[in-house]
Order: C-alpha cells, then sequence, then structure tokens
C-alpha cells in the first residue's frame, strides 16, 4: 500500500502536534486504506465497534433505528473527521447506532487492535486522538442543538449553510432524515427557497 494514502491524516494530526518520520512508519504500519460505496453499512447498530474511520473524502453517517423500524440519520462526518461509535469502540460493547457510508467515500482505518498496539508504542497516541474525537462530539451536538426548536425550513437553511458539501454529496433521504422532516416536506421547502 502507498505510503501517500495515509497523508491526509498525518497532515491532520500534525496540525495538532508534530509526528516523527518514525512514528509516521509505525502508525502507517498498522492503517488499512478503504474505498466504500454509497450506502454500505461499515458497522450495524448492535455489533461492536472494531474499528475506527478517518475521512479522507466522502460522508459518513451515524443512524439508529427508531421505533417505527425506520433509519435515522443522526450526525454526518465529512474529510478530515474521525468517525466511530465511540463507547463501543472503547469499551468493547455493543453500539446503540450504525455507521454507514451516505456517498462514495475514502477512508483510513484504524482496527482496535492496531489502535491498541499504537497507544503502547507512541505514548501520546491515545491522548491526541481522544481530544480530537472528544471535540469533534461536542461540535456535532452544538451544531444538532442549534437546529432544536426551530421550524423545518429554517432547520434546512441552517443546515445548508453550515454543510454545503454535506448536501451537495448525500442523498435528500438522509437530509430529511437528519433534519427530522419528510422528505415530501423538505422537496417542498426546497422548492419555495428558489
Amino acid at each position: 500500500m502507498e505510503k501517500e494514502l495515509f497523508n491526509p491524516l498525518f497532515n491532520f494530526l500534525n496540525l495538532f502536534t508534530s509526528i516523527s518520520k518514525d512514528e509516521q512508519e509505525l502508525i502507517s504500519s498498522h492503517l488499512e486504506f478503504r474505498r466504500v460505496n454509497e450506502g454500505e453499512i461499515l458497522l450495524a447498530q448492535g455489533k461492536i465497534a472494531r474499528e475506527l474511520f478517518f475521512v479522507v473524502d466522502g460522508v459518513l453517517k451515524i443512524t439508529s433505528i427508531s421505533e417505527k423500524g425506520n433509519e435515522v440519520v443522526l450526525f454526518f462526518l465529512r474529510r478530515n473527521q474521525f468517525c466511530t461509535i465511540l463507547r463501543s469502540y472503547t469499551g468493547n460493547t455493543q453500539a446503540a447506532e450504525g455507521i454507514a457510508a451516505a456517498c462514495n467515500s475514502e477512508l483510513i482505518v484504524i482496527s482496535r487492535a492496531a489502535f491498541d498496539k499504537l497507544n503502547k508504542a507512541i505514548p501520546y497516541f491515545k491522548s491526541l486522538l481522544d481530544g480530537i474525537m472528544q471535540q469533534g462530539l461536542l461540535d456535532k451536538i452544538q451544531t444538532r442543538n442549534e437546529l432544536t426548536g426551530e421550524d423545518a425550513s429554517t432547520r434546512y437553511k441552517k443546515f445548508l449553510v453550515r454543510n454545503p458539501d454535506i448536501a451537495l454529496r448525500v442523498p435528500l433521504s438522509d437530509v430529511a432524515s437528519y433534519l427530522g422532516i419528510t422528505q415530501q416536506s423538505l422537496s417542498r421547502i426546497r422548492r419555495n427557497l428558489k
């Protein structure tokens, strides 16, 4: 596997701390590059999360199943974001949510076993990723909270302003699910914006 495929991860991590060439070599030996297609399930709800994904290109979605049996999009994750179900990944427990590709995507994958090896070999590795993932979680929650209490049209407009890249890449049905409205309502809102 060409090491250049992992450059996006190192470019991102080097924003937070300097990672030596030797450490990059070691980390690279534990990574996998993966291309996934829209709709591909990366983690089924109820399974144990054994992989951490870094989005190189594309969009992933964290989902759950509603009481009616419908898939609900809880969060989107895009380029330069990590994605897993953290409680399941760190605690080796069943995931309450699932992960799927919202569009064709390119990912760098760190298995749980590789993560554990890297934590032992590179003392700061775990705290670096933990800090980034915790901030990412806070950002996702803040973004979600900003939409709470707004009418459907305002939620969609705010979504477009904050996430135009996601809006252009994922199916309309996923956006509607994320916003908590029907696809028909979203189509009507979009028509009225023109």
